[in-house]
């Protein structure tokens, strides 16, 4: 059984017969226009995007398989939230919401590369990174969204396949994010200042001392790592 793999780097939903892919597949007899078909379905999701795809041929029964090359989940939530980081403490912070449909979407552009054997188990997978970057879903906590999902509340719009959003949507969902984005900074600026008080008022006092009175104070680690200098973390 002779295979020979094609790699081509294309844009989601855009593949064509022309070069580079068309002449690499030819020597291979297999179905041009089915295997471009059939790329231009797995990418569609990638609008937009450059994805490496792999054609893997089967050269004596005129077989094949895609792989579509993808980014990491975790990038591809951060890429349609808009957003350059997840959040540094995800039990505390909110940093961005998603709609079900761009979960439905992240899902598929991962399919290949996820456990879920349906849909719906996929949506799952995404949702939990989602939990673990301080993601909302629907206006809801990742966590409460995942029980949702689990309980069929979206199962109708997970069937229906839609992954696109109303302009509407998106102007609401871009609100959204810039009200928690501003509720970070206000709580960052908070902690801050805490942390500093506190810094003042124990200067001079062991590292560990001063950290278990920021801890105390509830000041986020992230915060106290910038706020006790090298020297001091010794």
């Amino acid at each position: 059984m002779a295979k020979q793999t094609v790699d081509v780097l294309i844009e989601g939903g855009k593949a064509t017969a022309a070069p580079p892919l068309g002449p690499a597949l030819g020597p291979t007899g297999v179905n041009i226009g089915q295997v471009v078909a059939d790329i231009n379905k797995k990418t569609a999701d990638f609008k937009g995007m450059k994805v490496p795809v792999k054609v893997i041929v089967d050269t004596d029964s005129k077989t094949y398989e895609i792989e579509v090359g993808t980014p990491p989940a975790a990038q591809l939530i951060k890429t349609e939230a808009g957003v350059k980081s997840g959040a540094s403490n995800p039990l505390t912070e909110k940093v961005a919401d998603l709609k079900i449909e761009q979960i439905i979407k992240i899902s598929n552009m991962k399919q290949d590369s996820l456990l879920g054997a349906s849909t719906k188990a996929r949506v799952r997978e995404i949702a939990g990174t989602c939990q673990s970057m301080g993601m909302m879903i629907e206006g809801m906590s990742a966590a409460d969204a995942l029980k949702e999902i689990k309980a069929g509340k979206f199962d109708d719009k997970i069937n229906s396949g839609k992954t696109e959003l109303t302009a509407e949507e998106l102007k609401v969902l871009k609100e959204e994010k810039q009200k928690l984005q501003e509720e970070l900074k206000a709580n960052r600026d908070k902690y801050m200042e805490i942390g500093q008080k506190i810094l003042q008022e124990m200067e001079g006092k062991d590292a560990k001392k001063i950290r278990a009175k920021l801890t105390e104070a509830e000041v986020p680690v992230t915060i106290q790592n910038e706020l006790i200098p090298p020297e001091k973390k010794k």
